[in-house]
């Protein structure tokens, strides 16, 4: 087995495990938020018990997402540094965005959503609730926006030739809006906000059957 054979292994293997928990938070995002609305509306504490629990599962799925994350970004560079360098001016631009602002959005917000309990007032972290899970949406588009470059790329030329060749924008809303970027992030979307359903669905009927 030659070894880019064993690095599309490693980086299948990676992304597969790390695509587990991206989508589970924009869903379970979503699902906080009704809770904890639910409650600041109806002061019904059931509400609040289930926006905390859940809470503590987003953190842990979160932070695996994260750390996962970070292991395959190094993969770019360990694994297919010449590619990483041809899309680097395009794959730069999706992931500065993404940074600026998304993660940055849902990071500011994250520690007011973990620890703002009994600290701030309830619709102070109904605002941090709500402000996680618009970040965790906007990161979901520039990576799905780099992700679609990839398969349908658009909004940029080649300039060089060879080993040093490397793709360069053109057009920077050409590259965002390239032919599969909308269909892509509207599937994303919808099957996250599904996964996020369903896992709390299974949860709670995991509870019921046991009369907890």
């Amino acid at each position: 087995m030659d070894i880019e054979t064993l690095a599309r292994i490693q980086f299948a293997f990676t992304i597969s495990f790390h695509y587990i928990f991206p989508p589970l938070t924009i869903g379970l995002g979503l699902m906080m938020v009704i809770f904890e609305s639910i409650y600041i509306r109806t002061h019904n504490k059931l509400y609040e018990t289930l926006a905390r629990f859940w809470t503590k599962i987003f953190a842990l799925i979160f932070g695996i997402g994260v750390v996962t994350g970070i292991v395959m970004e190094f993969e770019f560079g360990t694994n297919w540094a010449t590619y990483s360098r041809y899309v680097g001016d395009v794959f730069g631009s999706a992931l500065a965005a993404e940074g600026i602002f998304a993660f940055a959005l849902e990071s500011a917000f994250l520690g007011v959503l973990l620890f703002g309990w009994d600290r701030v007032k309830p619709w102070v972290h109904l605002l941090s609730t709500i402000g996680v899970f618009l970040g965790s949406l906007f990161s979901a588009i520039w990576i799905v926006v780099a992700n679609s470059w990839q398969q349908t790329p658009a909004g940029f030329h080649i300039v060089g030739e060879g080993i040093n060749a490397r793709a360069e924008i053109t057009g920077f809303w050409a590259m965002v809006f390239n032919p599969s970027s909308v269909d892509r992030v509207t599937h994303v979307w919808l099957g996250a906000l599904l996964a996020g359903a369903f896992i709390v669905l299974s949860v709670h009927a995991y509870y019921l059957l046991k009369g907890r």
